[in-house]
């Protein structure tokens, strides 16, 4: 197995870090709750949640990256989860910043501001010339969050999951575009 360091990034009001078995119970509120679930087509289950934590750390170890725990600074609480996975999109194998927050830490701008700092970790630690998010169709929350990321729809595309067809827009932000220094 190789060594991989713990990333954790750190804004203004949260920390990114790797989830670990402690964070079972705050992804359990997130991932079997229905209705923050929607663009998954529903809740998961216990083992859907338990493999998801396992996906994820198997990602931490290929590629050094995957989503990350989100707490507040203030609490210590695990709010959500953000981060850069590999996905497949309009054809080709790219970096895809993704989020995913408790309902109850919704509307507070937590999404944008953890998706922010891992778009610019992208850029900069990983040498991303572009980020992407796919987000449903019908997930207005979400597409929120990446057009207040500075992203824009460069297509659609179908994903098949849980026996449903679900269209997805491609947004996504080129490395020129991101604020900052390079």
């Amino acid at each position: 197995m190789p060594e991989h360091s713990q990333v954790r990034l750190q804004t203004a009001r949260l920390r990114l870090r790797e989830l670990g078995d402690q964070d079972l119970p705050a992804l359990r509120a997130i991932l079997q709750d229905d209705e923050a679930m929607t663009a998954y087509e529903g809740a998961f289950d216990e083992r859907m949640t338990r493999d998801w934590i396992l996906r994820m750390r198997e990602r931490y170890r290929n590629d050094g990256y995957a989503l990350w725990a989100v707490e507040s600074r203030d609490s210590g609480a695990m709010i959500g989860q953000c981060g850069l996975t590999r996905q497949h999109i309009l054809g080709a194998d790219v970096i895809e910043v993704g989020y995913l927050f408790n309902r109850a830490h919704w509307h507070r701008g937590y999404a944008v501001e953890a998706a922010r700092a891992c778009v610019d970790y992208a850029v900069t630690a990983l040498g991303a010339d572009r980020v992407w998010a796919q987000v449903r169709d019908t997930n207005i929350a979400s597409m929120n969050v990446a057009i207040r990321l500075g992203m824009t729809v460069r297509g659609r595309f179908e994903k098949h999951y849980r026996g449903v067809t679900m269209p997805h827009l491609a947004f996504a932000l080129d490395a020129a575009d991101v604020p900052g220094e390079r």
